[in-house]
C-alpha cells in the first residue's frame, strides 16, 4: 500500500539566521545547499542544509524567526530530530561539540543504537545516532568535518502525542507504517522496511500540555514520494482518513502536500525531484539567494528585508 520512501526533510524554526548558519554549516559541517526564502512569508530566509548534493533524506531546513520567541515542547509536535552518523564516531563528536560549548547530554543507548543527545543554540533538541544502515549520502569535501565523521542525513524523529492509538492507527492505515519495537515508553513505527531515515518514535503523554511553535521547535516533517503520481495516491488515502490535505503546492525544487496527523503534528508529502540543482550549478549550491520564478519580480524588496548573511564562522 505505502508509496512513502522515508523522510524527505525536516523543517524547524530558528532564531538568528547567522547563528543558525554558524552552527549547522560551521559546527555540524552540513552543506548549505539552498539559500532562499519562506515562500509563504518571503521576508524571512529558508535555509536548507544537507549532504553534498542536497539529496532527499539528508535535508534539515530552517525558518529563522527570531521575533517569534522560543517555542514550547509538548504534545502535537516533533520534539527531537535525530541525525545519522557513522559507527564509532560519537566520541569524536562529543569532543568537537565540547570545544564549541554546545550543550550535550550523556551518551545513551536507544533501540540498540548509541545516541548523543544535544541542544542547538536556539533550543532545538537533536540526537546524533551511530548507524551502519545503508544511506543515500554524498560526502562534501569542503565540509569542516572530515568525510569519515560527517552526518549522513536524517535518522528519525520523536513525537509526543496525547492519544497514541489515534496517531498509530493513522500511520498504519493511511500511510502504510508498520509497528516496531517498544522501549521505555517509546513506540517505533517504520516505513519502507524501517531503518535509518524511515521511522518515527512516538510516546503517549496524555497529561502533557500541547506544544507551541517558536524557535527551537520543529515546524513540520516531510515524507518522500517518488513522483506526483505517488503523491496523489497517498494524498487520496489521507483525505479518505479525514485529514483534509492541501492541494499540491509547487515549491519549485519539489512538490508538496500538507496535512496534520490526528495528534496535530504537521506532515508533508514531498516529491523526490526535480531537486536543488534545477536552478543552480551543483558546485555552487547555496552560494547566492535563490528565489522561485514567481518571486523574482519582488527580489529587490525581498533582499532589502532580509538580514545580511555571511560565511559560517
Amino acid at each position: 500500500m505505502s508509496q512513502l520512501n522515508g523522510l524527505h526533510h525536516v523543517t524547524a524554526i530558528a532564531g538568528d539566521a547567522q547563528e543558525n548558519l554558524d552552527f549547522y554549516a560551521g559546527v555540524l559541517g552540513l552543506r548549505l545547499v539552498k539559500k532562499s526564502v519562506n515562500q509563504d512569508a518571503p521576508d524571512t530566509y529558508h535555509l536548507f542544509y544537507a549532504d553534498a548534493e542536497g539529496r532527499p533524506g539528508t535535508d534539515l531546513t530552517f525558518f529563522p524567526w527570531p521575533d517569534m520567541g522560543p517555542g514550547r515542547s509538548g504534545t502535537g509536535l516533533a520534539n527531537e530530530v535525530s541525525l545519522a552518523v557513522p559507527p564509532e564516531s560519537l566520541g569524536w563528536w562529543a569532543d568537537r561539540l565540547a570545544r564549541y560549548d554546545i550543550k550535550v547530554d550523556p551518551l545513551e543507548t536507544r533501540f540498540a543504537e548509541r545516541v548523543l543527545p544535544l541542544t542547538d543554540p536556539h533550543g532545538l533538541r537533536l540526537a546524533l545516532v551511530e548507524t551502519g544502515d545503508p544511506r543515500d549520502f554524498v560526502p562534501w569535501d569542503r565540509s569542516s568535518v572530515p568525510v569519515e565523521r560527517q552526518i549522513r542525513g536524517l535518522h528519525g524523529l520523536r513525537l509526543d502525542e496525547r492519544d497514541l492509538a489515534r496517531t498509530a492507527g493513522f500511520l498504519t492505515d493511511a500511510l502504510g507504517f508498520a509497528p516496531g519495537p517498544v522501549e521505555n515508553g517509546w513506540h517505533r513505527y517504520g516505513i519502507a522496511g524501517g531503518g535509518s531515515g524511515r521511522f518515527v518514535d512516538i510516546r503517549e503523554a496524555r497529561n502533557s500540555e500541547r506544544g507551541a511553535w517558536g524557535f527551537g521547535r520543529v515546524h513540520h516533517l516531510a515524507w518522500r514520494v517518488a513522483d506526483e503520481a505517488a503523491q496523489l495516491a497517498v494524498r487520496e488515502r489521507v483525505a479518505d482518513a479525514g485529514r483534509r490535505p492541501t492541494e499540491i503546492i509547487d515549491r519549485f525544487w519539489f512538490k508538496s502536500v500538507y496535512f496534520t496527523e490526528p495528534g496535530g503534528v504537521l506532515f508533508e508529502l514531498a516529491t523526490e525531484g526535480p531537486g536543488f540543482a534545477v536552478d543552480e550549478s551543483p558546485d555552487a549550491l547555496g552560494e547566492r539567494l535563490v528565489l522561485p520564478p514567481w518571486l523574482e519580480s519582488s527580489r529587490a524588496a525581498i533582499e532589502a528585508a532580509l538580514p545580511p548573511l555571511g560565511v559560517p564562522a
